[in-house]
């Protein structure tokens, strides 16, 4: 996130697009419902289903799955047309030649060009564009319902482009805030856990920041980015890659298209996965080493509007669990290494003298309530909100995106749009949550469909439903609702007795790799 969560309540509007918040980020809804309540601020949720937050909305909107950017440059069409652009941030911020790309790209996304490709009513989105695009401050709150698709990338260019254009960001409760999707995934991409950066962001292909990292850690490093987690599931059922080490992942439940995935795992010579419990994917491995979990370790986590908090142990590890890094030294002290770390602590300090971003932080410093990154100096107060007065890079950068159709869509064969995604009960692939039997009485495996669509198959609530695309097959309990549109079908993906991964598509989005998780062809039967 730009912003910080306590100024959710600085926002005139607030933009949920591709967030199931409430099921997903409860906290985050729960201060959204405050700022509604409140007075201050006005709600617009655009999502294929009503989720519960659209009932505190001032306008909702639901859209086709995958038309997330024509449904903005459609928003931006008209703010651009009426004149309710912020003028002055474009000329001081913006880069003219991508504002004028911009402008040529969103001219034909007029509000009936835009109903055709979303199915939203012209009349709603210009009531969307007039009310978001006269706020003096707006947020944009987004999740996976933008990333996860053959356009994720797109779709978060788009949500700049929008913010620009309205002058949204460096100011209290505007800001393009994505929602991420477990506790400590910031702080993991902050260290370094994507394959072509180190710490803070910095570039593996860089040569200043190869030759600081070689220098600190006495070692000569390759200076070519690794591979995403979903190429390098292809590579291994190619048999170009061995082994997998798998830490606290579990694609067997996550991963698109699982048959793909297991035959991709059982074709490697060592899989270690490094977990809890026994996971789905722990299943296939020659060796699992047991870690502990957060409630016995020490260290930093950085949430999702990057405050790093300091983690403390209630409890100790039990049996043979050790900490990830006591495993991770272990390991590389037998390859020949020479690590010497005692503590967390350790870890922290070698953190800050590597990363620019964290370098102002010690323990005492987070103390009970964490410090926002950048925070650069011992002497820096942390900073909530990024971008203010310029950015980073000097003048902003806006993008022309021009609207591209998802990489399967309904037809003849596939009638329905699938979409997955979390519910409330459960977390992430259930392997804490499915533990719980008051959890799993609470919810368990399920497909929500439309009234029309459960009279046209014949089912009635609780009644088994198949459901089917050209990646497998589904059957699970028929949960019928009128927040979801006819023609649109939802399974969320907790659930092994029922896996919705079975049934997505691994096309992938061609930069960031990730893969098309929410929308893919499906067809509804009667079981």
């Amino acid at each position: 996130m730009t912003n910080d969560i306590n100024g959710i309540k600085s926002s005139d509007v607030a933009l949920i697009i591709g967030s199931d918040t409430t099921e997903a980020h409860p906290v985050i809804s729960a201060r959204l419902k405050q700022a509604v309540i409140e007075g201050k601020t006005k709600l617009i949720v655009i999502d294929p289903k009503k989720i519960k937050l659209a009932d505190f909305a001032a306008i909702y909107a639901s859209q086709r799955p995958g038309t997330d950017v024509a449904v903005m440059n459609g928003m931006m069409h008209i703010i651009l047309k009426n004149g309710w652009e912020d003028k002055e941030f474009i000329a001081n911020r913006v880069e003219p030649e991508g504002f004028e790309a911009l402008k040529k790209e969103v001219e034909k996304f007029t509000p009936e060009y835009v109903e055709k490709i979303s199915g939203i009513p012209a009349k709603t989105l210009e009531e969307i564009a007039e009310l978001f695009g006269k706020a003096k401050a707006a947020a944009i709150y987004y999740a996976m319902g933008i990333t996860q698709h053959t356009t994720g990338v797109d779709n978060v260019k788009s949500t700049a482009n929008l913010q620009m254009l309205c002058g949204n960001m460096g100011i209290p409760g505007g800001g393009v805030n994505p929602l991420r999707g477990q506790s400590n995934v910031q702080g993991a991409c902050d260290m370094g856990g994507l394959p072509n950066v180190y710490t803070a962001y910095q570039q593996v292909a860089n040569a200043d920041a190869q030759a600081k990292m070689e220098n600190y850690w006495k070692v000569k490093l390759n200076n070519k980015p690794g591979k995403p987690m979903t190429v390098a599931f292809d590579d291994a059922y190619e048999g170009k890659m061995k082994a997998f080490y798998i830490m606290g992942e579990n694609p067997m439940i996550s991963d698109p298209d699982l048959h793909h995935a297991e035959e991709a795992l059982k074709k490697l010579e060592f899989l270690v996965v490094e977990d809890i419990f026994m996971t789905e994917t722990a299943k296939f491995a020659h060796v699992v080493l047991p870690a502990s979990t957060y409630a016995e370790k020490e260290g930093t986590f950085s949430n999702t509007e990057r405050r790093v908090q300091k983690l403390n142990p209630a409890v100790k590890a039990p049996g043979s669990a050790l900490h990830d890094w006591e495993i991770h030294q272990l390991i590389a002290n037998k390859m020949g290494l020479n690590w010497n770390y005692t503590k967390a602590e350790d870890i922290f300090n070698e953190i800050r003298a590597v990363t620019p971003s964290y370098a102002g932080m010690t323990y005492d410093r987070i103390g009970r309530y964490g410090l926002h990154w950048p925070c650069p100096t011992t002497e820096h107060p942390g900073t909530p909100v990024l971008h203010v007065g310029k950015f980073t890079k000097g003048l902003g950068t806006m993008f022309p995106i021009p609207f591209k159709d998802p990489a399967e869509l309904p037809d003849a064969e596939f009638p329905t749009y699938l979409t997955t995604g979390r519910i409330l009960q459960h977390f992430h692939t259930g392997t804490m949550s499915r533990k719980s039997e008051g959890l799993n009485n609470l919810a368990g495996p399920h497909v929500m469909i439309s009234v029309e669509d459960a009279e046209r198959i014949g089912v009635k609530n609780s009644e088994m439903v198949k459901v089917t695309t050209r990646r497998g097959s589904i059957t699970t309990k028929a949960f019928i609702t009128k927040r979801i549109p006819n023609g649109t079908a939802f399974v969320p993906f907790h659930f092994w007795e029922a896996p919705a991964n079975q049934l997505t598509n691994n096309a992938l989005d061609p930069i960031a790799k990730i893969p098309e998780y929410k929308v893919c062809a499906c067809k509804l039967e009667r079981a």
